[in-house]
């Protein structure tokens, strides 16, 4: 008789929990502790992060786990809801392809606040994290349909990083509250009651998408706590007739994904880092976009944009159109084809465009959005054949002069294919931590992050993450 899902991923859990990750995951995992923590920092001021902030204030309880940007700590619940929040906000989060999940935005959370609220070590941190990073993508990837070419999550409107993220951030924290694999098994069982999350904000508008991670790292840290106060979750939760995948994914769910290699072959070195912060969707044609900046494309003699994508990605970054040549805010144009090529065109910050593109004000640029009418979205063949192992795009550019200019990116930046250098990602790291932080203090942060694997505790890390709000 085959063992439920959930008994084999909790053994896996155990598993690592008395050996340990390699030295290179574990390094994998501290760089992804660090990217979370600069997008973080970079996000305490946005509109989401003070609403969660103002609710769980008024929660309030004792604690004692580091919400970023708050003097106090707070119980694991309410940091992890923070922390997830402040994670996602910006979009500038990793992403597992062809899953097309943001892994570490909720699971990262989750293991920061049960780990420094248990005394755990940097090195148990690390190891939760790999583990729950790969349950969340393996998870994702079962609900990957080849045929379809495409997440039959999204296919349905579903978050799957909040979703899934909700049930790796589980075994994360109940690694770190020292259960075995039964209590792992106990916690994916309760978390997949509690994952949700719809992807129409991505299309029309509303900041609730911001919160998907924070209350997916708040339903982990809450399944964990309930597996080890006694509460247990059904064996066959992932591929029961009423589990998990058949009530998201109908009959399109596919478990091979899901437990092949498992512990052998790890997806947690191949999830790509974001360059930009906004939609995964919008990179290839930002990148098309600034190539032909490179070339010297004069703005003043565009006639006509055609951006081609993946037709299934055309929902999120081209419609409804009028929405997405006039986004309703900075938050919205980080979802929109049109805005962010035209950005790109006219020069933006950081790695190419940063946050100071994707302000209200700068979302209002009258030369912004005229640029941006005159790009129109269309399907393209070559974009469908890679996607979703890549999100890919072309860029055709109609001059006055008559004179069409192409370019095509087939490859994303931040992946196996194209990473990011470690200057880059430093780069990236010191820009969102010095929106908050003071030079020094984000220095600290990249030292002690690094030096995680050796790290007794997290104290020194939850001080100076405490500290934040003398240098805001």
């Amino acid at each position: 008789m085959t063992a439920p899902i959930v008994q084999t991923l909790g053994e896996f859990a155990e598993k690592v929990r008395a050996e340990g990750l390699p030295a290179e995951l574990r390094a994998d995992a501290a760089r992804r502790v660090l990217d979370v923590l600069g997008n973080s920092l970079a996000a305490t001021g946005e509109p989401p992060a003070k609403a969660v902030g103002a609710l769980v204030g008024e929660w309030g309880g004792n604690g004692r786990s580091t919400a970023i940007g708050r003097p106090e700590p707070l119980p694991e619940p309410s940091a992890a809801l923070l922390n997830g929040t402040l994670a996602h906000s910006l979009d500038f989060d990793d992403t597992h392809l062809p899953s097309v999940l943001h892994p570490s935005a909720s699971v990262v959370p989750a293991a920061l606040a049960v780990a420094e609220s248990r005394g755990a070590t940097g090195a148990q941190l690390l190891d939760a994290i790999g583990v729950g990073v790969e349950i969340a993508v393996r998870i994702g990837m079962a609900g990957y349909d080849e045929e379809l070419g495409n997440s039959v999550f999204f296919e349905r409107g579903l978050h799957a990083t909040a979703i899934c993220g909700a049930l790796g951030g589980a075994a994360a924290g109940a690694m770190l509250s020292g259960l075995g694999a039964e209590g792992v098994a106990n916690a994916l069982g309760i978390a997949a009651s509690m994952g949700s999350g719809l992807l129409e904000a991505n299309r029309t508008g509303g900041t609730v998408k911001r919160v998907h991670c924070g209350w997916a790292a708040h339903a982990a840290v809450t399944a964990a706590g309930l597996a080890r106060t006694g509460l247990t979750g059904p064996p066959t939760v992932l591929e029961g007739r009423f589990g998990l995948l058949q009530a998201f994914c109908g009959d399109q769910y596919h478990l091979e994904p899901l437990l092949d290699g498992l512990g052998e072959k790890w997806e947690l070195p191949g999830i790509f880092f974001k360059p930009y912060p906004c939609n995964h969707f919008t990179h290839a044609g930002i990148d098309a976009a600034l190539r032909l900046r490179e070339r010297g494309l004069d703005v003043s003699q565009i006639e006509h944009i055609e951006l081609g994508a993946p037709t299934p990605v055309l929902r999120t970054i081209g419609e409804p159109r009028e929405d997405k040549i006039h986004p309703k805010s900075g938050y919205h144009a980080a979802f929109s084809g049109p805005y962010t090529v035209a950005a790109a065109l006219l020069g933006g910050g950081g790695l190419g465009l940063f946050h100071e593109d994707f302000t209200d004000e700068a979302a209002a640029d009258p030369a912004r959005l005229a640029l941006a009418a005159k790009v129109h979205c269309v399907p393209d063949a070559e974009c469908d054949r890679i996607f979703p192992h890549q999100f890919p795009a072309v860029l055709r550019v109609r001059l006055t002069t008559g004179e069409m200019l192409v370019e095509r990116v087939s490859v994303n930046r931040g992946g196996p294919g194209n990473p990011l250098s470690s200057e880059e990602l430093a780069t990236k790291f010191r820009l969102n931590a010095t929106r908050l932080l003071t030079p020094e203090q984000a220095d600290r942060v990249t030292e002690l992050t690094y030096g995680l694997p050796s790290a007794p505790d997290l104290s020194s890390l939850a001080e100076v993450l405490r500290a934040a709000p003398t240098a805001g």
